[in-house]
């Protein structure tokens, strides 16, 4: 687990890294280190998981379990597409949000798992919408935020055409969500390495 007491938590961080790098105990650490600052201070999880086979649900239940006893107290939130919205309800001066993660929210927009009505605007147009939405709350939110996402960029093309269009709407967003963010920080192996720190 990180050091706690070394820890500065930024207007906003961008965390990024690959499956079990150590994003969500990053992020979790940076609540830890907001709630010691104050009594005051509270903290908010926005999950952006989706139960789409038995699998999921048992990995979102451990989780659930698992972030219950290392964080108490915390509100945790479920929602998987109207992102901006339920940071724009919660964030306060005094209130910490943490959305894990972008990356499921981006896959819940583009490849959802009920399929959409015929009439409705194809899955691609709803998400920049989204996206749009997301970006001008993050540059407005009132109090911290955390943003967990994946770099799945790192690895050999995906031979499908749909796969590659997902790898890179994913490339794009990290990209506009890092401009706007104060600090962005990759995780490798557990490891935190820097590389934005605004001031």
């Amino acid at each position: 687990m990180l050091d706690t007491a070394t820890l500065r938590v930024a207007r906003s961080e961008l965390i990024l890294g690959g499956q079990k790098s150590g994003k969500s105990r990053r992020a979790e650490a940076l609540a830890q280190a907001w709630l010691s600052q104050s009594g005051t201070h509270q903290v908010v999880l926005i999950a952006t998981a989706q139960a789409g086979d038995d699998e999921m649900r048992q990995r979102i239940t451990r989780h659930q379990a698992d972030r219950a006893q290392r964080l108490p107290g915390i509100t945790t939130l479920e929602e998987p597409l109207a992102l901006a919205e339920a940071i724009c309800r919660y964030s306060r001066r005094d209130t910490l949000i943490i959305v894990d993660c972008l990356t499921l929210w981006l896959t819940n927009g583009l490849m959802p798992v009920q399929a959409a009505p015929v009439a409705a605007q194809s899955p691609a147009v709803d998400q920049a919408s989204r996206t749009a939405q997301l970006l001008q709350t993050i540059a407005d939110a009132a109090g911290p935020l955390v943003l967990v996402g994946n770099e799945i960029g790192l690895g050999v093309i995906p031979m499908g055409r749909e796969v590659r269009a997902f790898v890179d709407a994913l490339g794009l967003l990290n990209q506009s969500v890092a401009q706007l963010c104060q600090r962005v920080t990759l995780m490798a192996a557990g490891l935190p390495l820097t590389l934005k720190e605004a001031q």
